[in-house]
């Protein structure tokens, strides 16, 4: 009894209120939708709130707004590179906002992908869904349960963000063009990525122009280890440099043709996608940079745009354009 009667009461919205001069509703705002004010005022009233030990009670602040204060970031696969920038920029950028944010990964498996959206549907706020590998229509479906922006798929009716991968594709087939490289290979991501349609068509409409001939490998989940397989793929399909859906795969040819004992660029050219693991392979992997950070921010300020209004424009389309960068990994055709 002593003890409970000695503990401190935990400082009320209206005390920081009065400590900092302004509103409880402008503290409110602070907490929930620090957009909607000016920074100095939103600095101002954390400082103080921080300083007197105050922490805001989601629970009362939900019943009262209606809002968790919780969004979602859905991925196919955490362990892929591509997508912990993604998630690092959305997660900072919710946080910010007034938000925290709990994070999905499916394992590439759409059924996982749609269980995951069913449950996180009744927790969240809205969903940052990234890389999805279901149906349009299922897709069209989960966001009319709720806000819900998509990265890196292309359904229309549904907000998104779009790295934009095709100009640098055909950038890379005018690079190894101009090297002498007639015959290319392209090592396929996984067979129900929007992404790896529009690199893999940008790739083939490239060639088709310039006369050289393209081999399509199969599908294969964007690893290391596939990437690795993938290299007996390109030379036993006799091209001469490989495009990769992406700078894991990308990585793993370059560690399975050094297994070969295959030089790169000498006896073959690599190019990766997105560049997130170009400057740690060796030699430097030559490959397509895509604005990954920029979709995760772009994607929650859409997100936290439909949570405020429920009723605002759903066919939005940012597209983020690519651009190829020049390593080590590509030389003129042997």
């Amino acid at each position: 009894m002593a003890r409970r009667e000695g503990r401190q009461k935990a400082p009320t919205i209206k005390v920081v209120a009065a400590a900092a001069g302004v509103s409880t509703s402008t503290v409110s705002r602070v907490f929930s939708r620090p957009h909607l004010l000016k920074e100095s005022t939103v600095a101002h009233v954390t400082e103080i709130a921080t300083r007197l030990g105050y922490v805001p009670h989601h629970a009362a602040r939900a019943l009262s707004t209606g809002r968790l204060g919780m969004i979602a970031v859905v991925v196919p696969d955490i362990a892929n590179p591509f997508f912990p920038p993604v998630i690092r920029a959305a997660q900072a950028h919710a946080f910010a906002g007034g938000f925290s944010t709990v994070l999905g990964d499916t394992d590439e498996d759409p059924a996982k992908e749609l269980d995951l959206l069913v449950k996180l549907e009744q927790r969240t706020d809205g969903v940052v869904l990234v890389s999805s590998r279901l149906p349009e229509q299922a897709v069209r479906e989960r966001a009319e349960r709720g806000p819900l922006v998509l990265v890196n798929r292309d359904v229309a009716g549904v907000p998104r963000i779009l790295v934009d991968s095709a100009p640098g594709m055909r950038e890379a087939v005018d690079h190894l063009a101009a090297l002498g490289h007639r015959h290319l290979a392209y090592v396929s991501g996984p067979a129900s990525s929007w992404s790896d349609e529009q690199r893999r068509r940008a790739v083939q409409e490239r060639c088709a122009a310039l006369g050289v001939t393209t081999t399509v490998l199969r599908p294969h989940r964007p690893d290391h280890d596939e990437g690795r397989a993938a290299a007996a793929e390109i030379l036993a399909a006799g091209a001469t440099a490989a495009i990769a859906f992406d700078d894991a795969l990308a990585q793993g040819a370059l560690a399975g043709m050094a297994e070969r004992g295959v030089a790169v660029p000498g006896e073959v050219s690599i190019v990766g996608c997105d560049d997130i693991l170009a400057v740690r392979t060796y030699p430097p992997l030559t490959t397509v940079h895509g604005r990954t950070a920029e979709a995760g921010r772009l994607a929650v300020d859409l997100l936290l745009e439909f949570v405020e209004d429920h009723d605002g424009d759903r066919d939005r389309r940012h597209l983020l354009p690519s651009s190829l960068v020049l390593r080590a990994t590509t030389g003129r055709a042997p």
